[in-house]
């Protein structure tokens, strides 16, 4: 499923233009706990939206920011494949200890079967055997970071989030029995994306950049709708 309808880097042999819709679709059965925010998301700012517009105007809203939050995200993969190459081939055609250490401090190597540390000093060394095994390494790392994929609705589903607030600004949302206003709370999720995004943690999956796509084109969206018809608006 994942071969066909998750969306792969356009750089990936895998990649097909239909996945663009198709991995909206889809996502991830590792983190039941994200889509069940997904969804709660979609039903408590989507269905307000809905009934302002129709089911035929917040059906292609949602496709558009989705779609427009994948384009955002491929932009961020593919200056971040490029910064990849940059730096693997440096030590590919020279593997130095200071070239190694450099692309692991910008990408965070990590290789299960062997310490990091252990191949660090291995290379400073000038062992042989484990600047061959680094530049197998290497090569490797490249390969499955341009194959990656990514599947799921956050795109669109901050899309909605931000068409929230953008036309119910004062709307009262309760968290944790707390009154806060709409704005100020999609402030808030748009700040902390922007913050995840730039830390970019080894450990994180999500592709924040894509939440801020979404909320991107949803503002472009609403602007241009405004234009032309601001009686539904307003």
């Amino acid at each position: 499923m994942n071969d066909l309808f998750a969306l792969h880097y356009w750089g990936s042999p895998g990649f097909r233009p239909h996945q663009f819709i198709t991995h909206l679709f889809m996502h991830s059965t590792s983190d039941p706990w994200h889509l069940l925010m997904n969804m709660f998301t979609l039903w408590m700012f989507g269905s307000t939206l809905e009934n302002r517009w129709g089911s035929k105007r917040f059906l292609i809203f949602y496709i558009i920011c989705g779609i427009g939050a994948s384009l955002c995200y491929m932009g961020v993969l593919t200056y971040e494949n490029m910064t990849l190459a940059k730096y693997a081939n440096a030590f590919l055609n020279d593997p130095t200890f200071n070239n190694f250490v450099a692309l692991d401090r910008k990408f965070h190597l990590d290789n299960a079967n062997v310490s990091m540390q252990d191949m660090k000093e291995a290379i400073a060394q000038g062992n042989q055997f484990a600047i061959d095994m680094a530049r197998i390494y290497v090569k490797q790392y490249m390969l499955n970071y341009s194959n990656s994929i990514v599947v799921g609705a956050s795109g669109a589903v901050y899309g909605i989030l931000f068409a929230f607030g953008y036309l119910f600004p004062n709307a009262i949302i309760f968290l944790y029995f707390f009154p806060v206003k709409a704005k100020y709370f999609v402030a808030f999720m748009i700040l902390t994306e922007v913050w995840a995004g730039i830390q970019n943690a080894p450990d994180d999956n999500v592709a924040h950049f894509a939440h801020l796509g979404g909320a991107l084109f949803a503002y472009l969206l609403l602007r241009g709708w405004n234009k032309r018809h601001r009686s539904d608006f307003y």
